[in-house]
């Protein structure tokens, strides 16, 4: 099947990017492997402007509805390669090929591993990467976030109101979360703050039982005895299937231009997956939408029409 412009990530990003391509009547496909992105895990969203709270999933339902009643195409299918040809770009997943004009790179990133002994082994056996989908599992137990970001800390805060007990790690004193959100845990008589600490292994039999930790300053171990394990350290952008069509920094992300232009003529790139500084949800969206506009200038000027400009 044939598009004007493919769209590669179902998260903020790649929706809006969606929003804005059919509102210009660019006949558009989203392929993502999961439709919502990390916005999706959120638990509350409480900084998009114009709306006071709302959950993750609330989030990211009302995006796709509102890309849906505009006419973009959205499919579950992760994209396994792309190849430039003499028409634009073969897109290829698993189980289908699409043909399209241009593309729009909005796929994000992937929780980082710890990179330790046991957590391969126990990865759904009480190692998560998402409090919001894994915290029922927890009720009445005793877990452990790992991380000092706002994930963490909201990790934390979720955990707390099920779990029996939670230890939030992390390896410096010093916390990169918001201030606002670090209170709220530090107020918190069921969450213990663990500095200056790193997770060496994770244990246990067939379950977690417990991790090693290991003190920063003095490099002495200690065991910490526990059945869940959260981690929340950030995450990497897995762009290797793209990277003959962009050029990527030192942190794997897509160098772009002010107008989301990549190396490659017909390929853009949105969102967290970019050499955009900040990653946040409302950059995100506000980044997709550039995106999808430059591709109507660009498939325009390529079909020989002006691009019409007007505020929308």
């Amino acid at each position: 099947m044939n598009y004007d412009l493919i769209i590669i990530g179902g998260g903020p990003a790649g929706l809006s990017a969606a929003l804005y391509a059919s509102r210009r009547s660019l006949k558009t496909l989203v392929l993502a492997k999961s439709i919502g992105g990390q916005a999706t895990y959120a638990p509350e969203i409480e900084n998009y402007p114009g709306i006071a709270k709302i959950s993750g999933g609330q989030f990211s339902g009302i995006l796709y509805s509102q890309v849906s009643k505009f006419g973009a195409e959205i499919k579950n299918q992760e994209v396994s390669e792309i190849k430039k040809n003499s028409t634009g770009f073969l897109v290829s997943t698993k189980s289908d090929q699409y043909q399209a004009s241009s593309l729009i790179l909005a796929f994000g990133k992937t929780p980082r591993d710890l990179s330790v002994p046991g957590e391969d082994k126990f990865k759904g056996h009480g190692v998560s990467y998402c409090a919001t989908c894994d915290s029922l599992f927890f009720k009445n137990k005793t877990v452990a976030v790992i991380g000092g970001g706002n994930s963490a800390i909201e990790s934390a805060i979720l955990l707390a109101k099920t779990s029996k007990k939670v230890y939030l790690i992390h390896r410096r004193q010093q916390f990169t979360a918001e201030s606002v959100i670090l209170n709220q845990i530090k107020a918190d008589p069921k969450i213990e703050i663990i500095t200056d600490m790193v997770v060496r292994e994770v244990i246990g039999n067939d379950q977690v039982t417990g991790v090693i930790l290991d003190n920063t300053a003095n490099h002495q171990s200690s065991r910490l005895e526990l059945q869940g394990v959260f981690v929340e350290i950030g995450f990497v952008v897995q762009a290797d299937f793209v990277k003959k069509l962009v050029d990527l920094d030192e942190k794997n992300q897509i160098i772009i231009d002010s107008e989301n232009r990549t190396k490659t003529t017909g390929v853009f790139a949105a969102g967290d997956a970019t050499t955009v500084k900040h990653k946040q949800i409302v950059i995100a969206a506000g980044e997709g939408a550039k995106a999808a506009l430059s591709a109507y200038e660009f498939l325009s000027l390529k079909a020989g029409k002006k691009p019409i400009y007007k505020y929308e």
